[in-house]
């Protein structure tokens, strides 16, 4: 593993000098000044109001709140163990919820409207806040409900942040934190593999009560909410965020999941054959394939491969990633207490994003790098849309992230050896199936919770059967799973923080697939075109994005051509000796 010392951290004073600055103070009052104006100038009075003049006023003290609200968010994500960093956090979103609370009529109010005045450039956001018209409540529920966030569904997901952040897994002597110990899933070592599934398993299990609580408590809150607001299923509000059909969603589901026989089921019993076992076992799902080293691949090389890759399709690509290497905007050393995973947040369009990594060296983590670094351009090169609609929905919010992947794998695949070269196309199959049928996977593991969740509180045990059953259906033949494994459901994130987030990853990389290929044929203009749609942030939906490059995402044969790139992947390691 590389050097901690050798890895950059980010540089948060771009923010709030501190946690006590004056700075941050004033913002505060300043936000809480402005939202009570607003209140007074606006409140009643849209009918008749200039709206560009009154959004725009929106705008700026959700930009203020943004970047306090990032800024603790932030703080929170490098060490979740620091009672005062938590109180902090907490203290910040109470505060940020009793300033919404006087700016909430507004959105209301227009979704009251049957017919809003001219929003001038603000169309685009004014078109996609009435996709939830049929679902708003009254103004007294939706100030309830608004109030009611920080001790209600946000309560529940820092007590999961603070407690796997907190959670130390004994092994081999040392206590590791959980994204050490899940690092150990890829060694090349069984054993260690092994004896790693079942720590994690062990430390998982020993607070699986807690685990299922907050899971439990979570799907519960949902679907009171849900009800409320008549949506015909949990995954609805979703897809509605996501500017996505629920059909489409469907589609894209149906066709992952015929294709598990051609994809995950194929590639891993090929994998069994290569280690030489009669079935796999959860830890080997990660494994290295024998004569395959993995060398750590210090900081600056992973930089190198990162940026040459963009470099070669777009300069300006290159020259917008390179900004985040050489300021300090990237977070990279896994240390105690710090967020699993990784990330790219967008804070507000004033200042700029920041990533989060846990940098272990392996081939991995340089896609997790391309990856993070592709999610910080776009929002980069969407920031000119605004505070209000630079997000993009997280269908496309992977877009970037995916294609980023995509770029530097082609590239370091096109300067591999033979022998490199098919460890190299392993290594993206199985990146790609985690992405693809493991987060589908995922998707079908949530839907059967929340959907069982409606008839009562769901017991560990059973949470764990449907668990083992999707992941025995997405995996296949080549795999048996031992007990432990049960329990893997709940160290995921996403099912906490973001509740049907998932397939957005499996929507991301078919979609990047059917794009490249558009790259590879040799559409005209694509580069200039591609960076047209990430500057258009959140203003265009998915029909008028993929337009330009003649895709589709509502055709069924789109996810077909999507997923037939990893099938041809899978096709050419069968021939490669």
């Amino acid at each position: 593993m590389p050097e901690t010392a050798a890895l950059p951290a980010w540089d948060l004073s771009d923010l709030y000098p501190a946690p006590d600055s004056p700075q941050l103070e004033a913002d505060f009052a300043r936000a809480e000044d402005a939202a009570k104006a607003f209140a007074a100038t606006f409140q009643g009075k849209l009918a008749t109001a200039e709206l560009p003049v009154a959004i725009a006023e929106y705008e700026r003290i959700h930009e203020i709140l943004g970047r306090i609200g990032s800024y603790s968010g932030l703080l929170f994500a490098g060490d979740s163990t620091d009672a005062a960093l938590g109180k902090f956090y907490q203290t910040v979103s109470e505060r940020i919820t009793a300033i919404t609370t006087h700016t909430l009529f507004f959105t209301l109010e227009l979704n009251r409207m049957d017919e809003a005045p001219d929003p001038g450039r603000y169309a685009s956001w004014l078109r996609d806040l009435r996709v939830f018209r049929p679902h708003q409540l009254s103004d007294e529920v939706e100030k309830l409900l608004h109030e009611k966030e920080v001790a209600g569904a946000s309560a529940w997901s820092r007590l999961f942040d603070e407690t796997t952040a907190g959670m130390r897994v004994p092994f081999k002597g040392e206590d590791l934190t959980v994204s050490a110990t899940l690092n150990k899933l890829s060694d090349q070592d069984r054993s260690i593999r092994e004896a790693a599934g079942k720590a994690i398993g062990s430390a998982f299990g020993d607070r699986i009560k807690l685990f299922s609580l907050i899971t439990n408590t979570l799907a519960k809150d949902k679907e009171i909410d849900d009800t409320w607001r008549h949506y015909p299923r949990p995954g609805s509000y979703r897809n509605r965020s996501n500017m996505v059909e629920d059909e489409v969603v469907d589609a894209l589901v149906t066709a992952v999941r015929g294709s598990y026989g051609r994809l995950s089921h194929r590639y891993y019993q090929m994998k069994a054959g290569w280690l030489g076992l009669e079935k796999l076992q959860h830890w080997d799902r990660n494994a290295p394939l024998p004569g395959d080293d993995d060398r750590v691949i210090a900081w600056d090389d992973a930089r190198a491969r990162v940026l040459t890759a963009y470099g070669a399709f777009s300069p300006e690509l290159a020259s917008v990633g390179k900004r985040f290497f050489d300021n300090a905007w990237i977070d990279a050393a896994p240390t105690p207490g710090k967020s699993g995973g990784a990330f790219a947040h967008p804070t507000v369009p004033s200042v700029h994003p920041y990533l989060l990594l846990n940098y272990h060296g392996r081939t991995r983590d340089v896609m997790t790098l391309a990856h993070e670094l592709g999610h910080g351009v776009h929002q980069i090169l969407a920031g000119k849309q605004g505070c209000l609609m630079s997000s993009t929905p997280l269908t496309l919010a992977e877009t970037a992230s995916v294609f980023g992947e995509m770029l530097t794998f082609r590239a370091l695949l096109d300067a591999a050896t033979p022998a490199q070269r098919r460890f190299m196309l392993a290594s993206k199959v199985e990146d790609m199936l985690n992405t693809v049928v493991r987060q589908i996977a995922f998707y079908q593991f949530e839907t059967s919770v929340h959907d069982e969740r409606r008839s009562g509180e769901i017991l560990p045990e059973r949470l764990g059967e449907i668990w083992l059953d999707v992941q025995r259906e997405s995996l296949g033949p080549a795999f048996e799973f031992t007990p432990e494994y049960s329990v893997f459901w709940s160290y995921i994130p996403h099912f906490i923080h973001s509740p049907f987030y998932v397939y957005a990853y499996a929507f991301g990389d078919c979609l990047v697939n059917a794009l490249y290929a558009v790259f590879q044929n040799g559409h005209p203009g694509f580069q200039a075109k591609y960076l047209d749609m990430l500057r258009a942030g959140g203003t265009k939906r998915h029909k008028e994005l993929l337009a330009p490059f003649g895709l589709d995402a509502s055709d069924p044969a789109f996810w077909t051509k999507g997923l037939d790139v990893v099938s041809g992947f899978i096709d050419e390691l069968e021939k490669t000796p």
